[in-house]
């Protein structure tokens, strides 16, 4: 895979480093870092233009490099975004096997108390989720909350993701006031993050599918609808920059639209994102 210059660039040709390589016994390793920022970036680009093949070779590579470095932070972030990949694309093998590592490196690390053990904690209980396992997800989950809400550093669009995500399994396991509390939650935090409303339009269509198992599709009608305006306003909200994570929303929101008959809406989500991925390629 070529760079927007034209040139490969090393890890699409180079092998990691020798596996023979190690520091001599009893020396502690000199550590190695990856570019943290660089291999973010380069996956964003893949995932723009969803090669998911590229994406993974993408993550591996790297994966190796951070093993051979010794570079266990670097090795957490690329842990966490291989769960988010192989979650994305189906392999549930894959996800948990990377999610178990993400955890071990946690506390290896000694980072089960930090912002980012509750990131690790969201995305392995999404996974989890994801394939089903919906008690082991909310355990996760709970961690999560305890890190976010004891720490004031958190982001506020970190505990919008949490609150939304964690009334998600509250929905699966059939507690609903506890998902719409975590749902209104959701939506006051990401009020006050720029282009919140990406997140906010997500938020009102999966309360419309907790309404629906909630009270049935008759008497969920129109609360159901007036979520789906809400999430349509959201979405068509002014000046929100039309890049690939909007794509990625609109793409994933339409198929709810669909489903509840806004034909027209959803093939107008679906327009754009395909509009936003052509411009890339």
């Amino acid at each position: 895979m070529s760079n927007d210059k034209g040139y490969l660039t090393p890890e699409d040709y180079a092998e990691p480093r020798c596996l023979l390589c190690d520091e001599p016994y009893g020396v502690t390793p000199q550590v190695k870092a990856v570019p943290q920022q660089r291999i973010i970036q380069k996956m964003n680009e893949y995932m723009s233009h969803r090669d998911y093949a590229g994406a993974e070779r993408h993550l591996k590579y790297w994966l190796e490099e951070a093993k051979q470095g010794f570079d266990k932070g670097g090795e957490l972030l690329i842990r966490n975004e291989l769960v988010g990949h192989f979650r994305k694309t189906g392999n549930k093998e894959g996800a948990f096997e990377s999610g178990k590592e993400a955890l071990r490196l946690l506390n290896e690390l000694g980072f089960e108390n930090n912002v980012s053990a509750g990131t690790t904690y969201i995305n392995v209980a999404t996974a989890y989720n994801a394939f089903g396992e919906n008690e082991k997800s909310i355990e996760l989950f709970e961690k999560a909350r305890a890190v976010y809400e004891s720490n004031e550093n958190t982001a506020p669009e970190l505990l919008g993701g949490l609150y939304n995500n964690m009334a998600l399994i509250n929905v699966a396991l059939g507690r609903y006031d506890e998902a719409f509390e975590l749902y209104d939650k959701a939506l006051n935090v990401m009020q006050k993050v720029e282009n919140g409303e990406l997140e906010q339009a997500i938020t009102y269509l999966n309360m419309a599918d907790a309404k629906e198992a909630c009270l049935g599709s008759e008497k969920a009608e129109s609360v159901v609808f007036d979520y789906l305006d809400k999430a349509q306003e959201l979405l068509d909200t002014p000046g929100l920059k039309k890049d690939g994570y909007y794509a990625f929303v609109c793409e994933k929101c339409a198929p709810s639209f669909e489903y509840y008959g806004y034909f027209l809406v959803a093939n107008d989500l679906k327009n754009r994102a395909e509009s936003i991925y052509n411009e890339g390629d």
